[in-house]
């Protein structure tokens, strides 16, 4: 019996959604996936029913209810420690936390300017200084990360965790608009478009036949 029910939005758009459904695939975690297409008729008959903020993602364990991504990877990662959401070491994990705080409650210009779209593939439009701003300093986060890490694994502090989950989304934006990037920062994005769950999200999410203007419209 499937023990949790994941309630996302659309892969192609939901940059929120692909966070806590990324560390559920990749550690193969048995999960209900229940879509809703986000601006339709549908989200909004039965979102007030399965979140209690009425967004997405949200998470069901039972009688628990858990509405926020970064809550959700918490709270996955404190029942499945065999995962390692967050690194074992006391310093290491104080900075993937940090950088992981930072992503769920930073960066407006860069979502604002850059909305997650699996299916765009183009090069990179006018953007304000803010956009330019906050590029630069996802791109010093995961140079400072990878730093300290780069002997122990691929990903942001050795091995994937909570924190390469949060910025997934933004590889995808970065993909998709052709963000100039230095090696270091590439080589993280690669070993994160590696993953089989990665490519499954990006897959799906170009598959989608919803369209929502505010989102292609850059």
């Amino acid at each position: 019996m499937t023990r949790y029910r994941l309630v996302i939005g659309n892969k192609n758009y939901s940059s929120w959604s692909l966070r806590p459904w990324l560390f559920l695939r990749h550690h193969d975690i048995a999960f209900e996936e229940v879509r809703l297409a986000l601006d339709s008729e549908e989200f909004r008959t039965r979102i007030g029913d399965l979140s209690p903020s009425g967004r997405v993602p949200v998470l069901h364990d039972g009688e628990v209810v858990v509405w926020d991504s970064l809550a959700i990877l918490e709270y996955l990662a404190e029942r499945h420690p065999q995962a390692y959401g967050w690194p074992q070491d006391p310093g290491s994990r104080a900075l993937a936390r940090s950088a992981s705080a930072e992503m769920h409650s930073g960066f407006p210009d860069l979502r604002g300017e850059l909305p997650m779209n699996c299916s765009r593939r183009g090069p990179l439009p006018p953007i304000g200084a803010g956009a330019r701003r906050d590029i630069d300093r996802v791109q010093a986060l995961w140079r400072s990360l990878r730093a300290r890490h780069a002997g122990v694994g691929p990903f942001l502090c050795g091995h994937f965790g909570i924190v390469d989950c949060m910025f997934a989304p933004v590889v995808i934006r970065f993909t998709g608009y052709s963000v100039p990037v230095d090696g270091e920062c590439r080589a993280w994005m690669d070993a994160m478009l590696a993953l089989p769950a990665m490519q499954e999200w990006i897959a799906q999410g170009r598959a989608e036949s919803e369209r929502l203007a505010k989102y292609e419209a850059i």
